[in-house]
């Protein structure tokens, strides 16, 4: 029977570009999606993410029933027989041995969705537990300690307005590939091109020559995991030379003289040997970041995952603050998005406080309200009073994004008393639940993005509705997690809209009022009715109904200069030389002669892929989407290995073997493994992960190697030994 087409328009979910598309749709199958020319923020375009969307929501492999384990099984279940098997565990778990028994995993995805940016908060603080871990401290956790030390908030992050800058110093960050992070650009390729055509500069630190490197005017392979020692140098010479000029930041800034005396010993000759730059080069870098009319310092996940990850971070708002580019069109603004809260008069914060409490068994400090994951199998194996024994992950996959995934492996098979998982597939992690709850594919879900947008380079709203009706036998991503708060409070049975009610009600009492005007909110459901109250109460005054009358978005604006608004901090003013960051910086100095003697492991993105949670898509693999070890010839001639050769690769965690790629891509001294591979395990569904499933680069870490002020795991400049297998 044949099916007449249609199309409809979506925000993307597949990363953090948040592109529009138009999907073609046959029936209430998704045949194709281009990008949608009259979206107001991506134009129409498109990456091969999002030209697989259709390859993606039609997945055989993903889970369309809840699956409940029996007799050690998983097998299809109804809902009410999902809920009821949680509704019984988990509340009689903490009533026997009290909230911190049970921890929480929120994955990245849940950033990608309505639901994940709604219903969380509302689990946590049911819970109670402390217990809590997220994919922040396997990525962005350290730009969210120095923007809270720095500005009193852990989310007011300020992102490179890129429409408007005439230099831009990356990073640490390869957006060709990433499609941009901490940073919401659609098309972030053709933002750097436009830069370079209207005669700005771009320059790139990064170990590897990748896409966006090749871009640049200047390209510095810098020595992996020395990149907080190079900003502190360009922030010594930007010093030095009498080159800062903060502008109207000055009267808002705490901690100059102590900044500047700190840095004293960063020169460029003392970082040199350590970055394995030239020092002369240095000068130039900061030299030319100083000059520009309006310049922008971006660093990512390349400098947020190594041992000085906080220091790096800190250090790029540094030197946005010192050469005036921080909240001034050109440099680096903060967004408002239009669900964020309505700006108020600058006042003093609470401040923001690092170590609140710490983790049971090696004593890590938590950041933002998390704990390192790579603790989170130590809380599980451990005896003793607060052992973690029941264990809920929504969209995620530690098992391969979290060090020492076959520790973790061993201890959900092992020493769980329950757990649950809400995932769309039977992955390496959910393949340990007892209750598997699958949302259904994206075509048949509402998108917003309440964290995206707060991170966008121009201030836009927009919302799709679902482009296809919800299946039969299926529950909305909203409606689970919903039902789940219920389940794991005592409260199951209670319907799932009493969940949104409680928030709507409690919302405007804090805002002062009347409760009848939640009579007037408007929305099919109870996400909807949420999402109108926080557009009614934002900076814009805007409503549901408005945003529908839009289907493209609602241009909001270019960024604009909002300090000192957004500022938290207890003092009022930027603390641009905090406690934490001063007690931290012995051990970067002592860094300053550490030089490792052999070759350092990087991770590298793909365009045509996230993480692991998009391997399955037969459309998305192959071409440079590939699991192989990349190693500079001169290094592969030393060891002894070939092109297609397998190397062993032995670091402190453990060992694997990959496939080689000799490449001039990657400097000398560095070899690179994709991260999120690993698909091997026993007992998944996921067939074409499967096939082809490479390996888990998370394995060669043993977990003990921090950040510490983030409990970021170092994932990138880690020591390894490479060796031939034949």
């Amino acid at each position: 029977m044949s099916h007449e087409s249609r199309t409809a328009l979506r925000v993307c979910p597949l990363c953090e570009a948040t592109c529009g598309l138009t999907l073609t749709i046959e029936g209430t199958a998704v045949t194709g999606a281009r990008g949608d020319r009259e979206d107001i923020f991506s134009r129409g375009f498109i990456c091969p993410k999002g030209a697989s969307f259709g390859g993606l929501d039609g997945d055989p492999d993903r889970l369309r029933t809840p699956l409940v384990r029996t007799d050690g099984v998983l097998r299809e279940a109804t809902w009410s027989e999902a809920f009821d098997t949680i509704a019984a565990k988990i509340p009689a778990l903490i009533h026997e041995h009290g909230e911190q028994a049970v921890g929480v995993f929120l994955g990245n995805p849940n950033v990608h969705t309505t639901a994940g940016g709604l219903y969380p908060p509302l689990l946590l603080s049911t819970l109670g537990t402390r217990n809590v871990f997220t994919a922040s401290t396997l990525d962005q956790m350290p730009k969210h300690v120095s923007s809270g030390l720095l500005f009193g908030d852990a989310n007011a992050i300020p992102v490179p307005d890129l429409d408007r800058t005439a230099h831009l110093l990356l990073i640490g960050a390869n957006p060709l590939e990433s499609n941009g992070s901490l940073c919401t650009a659609p098309d972030f390729p053709g933002k750097l091109k436009a830069l370079r055509r209207r005669g700005g500069t771009l320059t790139v630190i990064d170990p590897r020559r990748t896409r966006t490197a090749r871009l640049a005017d200047r390209h510095a392979a810098i020595r992996p995991g020395t990149d907080a020692l190079l900003l502190a140098a360009l922030t010594q010479v930007i010093v030095e030379e009498k080159l800062t000029d903060p502008g109207v930041l000055a009267e808002h800034l705490d901690g100059y003289g102590e900044l500047t005396e700190a840095m004293a010993d960063f020169t460029p000759e003392a970082v040199a040997h350590a970055c394995d730059l030239d020092a002369d080069t240095i000068r130039e870098i900061a030299r030319e970041l100083a000059a520009a009319p309006a310049a922008a310092v971006y660093g990512r996940i390349g400098s947020c995952t190594v041992e000085h990850g906080t220091l790096a971070s800190w250090l790029v708002d540094v030197l946005n603050i010192l050469t005036g580019n921080l909240d001034r069109p050109g440099g680096a603004l903060f967004p408002l998005s239009a669900t964020a809260r309505a700006p108020r008069a600058a006042a003093p914060g609470k401040g923001f406080a690092l170590g609140r409490w710490r983790s049971r068994v090696s004593g890590h400090p938590e950041a933002k309200g998390e704990l390192p994951v790579a603790a989170l199998a130590e809380e599980i194996e451990t005896p003793g009073e607060g052992r973690i024994r029941a264990l809920i992950v929504i969209a995620g996959n530690p098992v391969l994004s979290a060090p020492d995934g076959d520790r973790l492996d061993r201890a959900l098979a092992d020493r769980l008393d329950f757990m649950i998982s809400v995932d769309p597939y039977l992955n390496e992690t959910a393949r340990h639940a007892d209750v598997v709850l699958p949302p259904p594919p994206p075509s048949q879900s509402a998108h917003f993005d309440f964290a995206l947008n707060s991170l966008a380079v121009r201030n836009q709203v927009r919302y799709s509705r679902p482009a296809v009706p919800l299946e039969e036998g299926r529950m909305d991503e909203s409606e689970i997690l919903a039902r789940l708060v219920l389940a794991v409070g005592g409260r199951h049975g209670t319907p799932p809209e009493a969940v949104d009610n409680l928030v709507i009600a409690t919302t405007l009492a804090k805002a002062g009022l009347p409760e009848s005007l939640a009579d007037g909110l408007t929305g099919r459901t109870g996400a909807e009715r949420r999402l109108d109250l926080m557009l009614r109460l934002g900076p814009y005054e805007l409503t549901l109904d408005r945003l529908l009358e839009h289907p493209h978005g609602i241009d909001l604006g270019p960024l604009e200069p909002r300090l000192p608004q957004v500022l938290r901090t207890r003092s009022g003013r930027i603390e641009l030389f905090p406690a934490p960051i001063a007690a931290d910086l012995p051990r970067l100095r002592a860094s300053l002669d550490a030089k490792p003697a052999g070759l350092v492991l990087v991770g590298r993105r793909h365009l045509r892929s996230n993480n692991s949670w998009m391997h399955n898509v037969a459309a998305l693999r192959g071409g440079s989407n590939v699991c192989t070890l990349q190693i500079h010839p001169d290094d592969a001639a030393r060891i002894g290995i070939g092109e297609g050769d397998t190397a062993r690769i032995t670091a402190a965690g453990g060992e694997v073997e990959a496939p080689v790629e000799i490449t001039d891509s990657v400097r000398t001294g560095v070899v690179s493994l994709p991260h999120g591979w690993g698909h091997s395990r026993p007992g998944t569904r996921m067939s074409v992960a499967g096939a082809e499933p490479g390996v888990n680069v998370n394995q060669l870490l043993d977990g003990t190697l921090l950040d510490p002020l983030s409990g970021t795991a170092v994932l990138n400049a880690v020591p390894v030994s490479i060796a031939p297998t034949r």
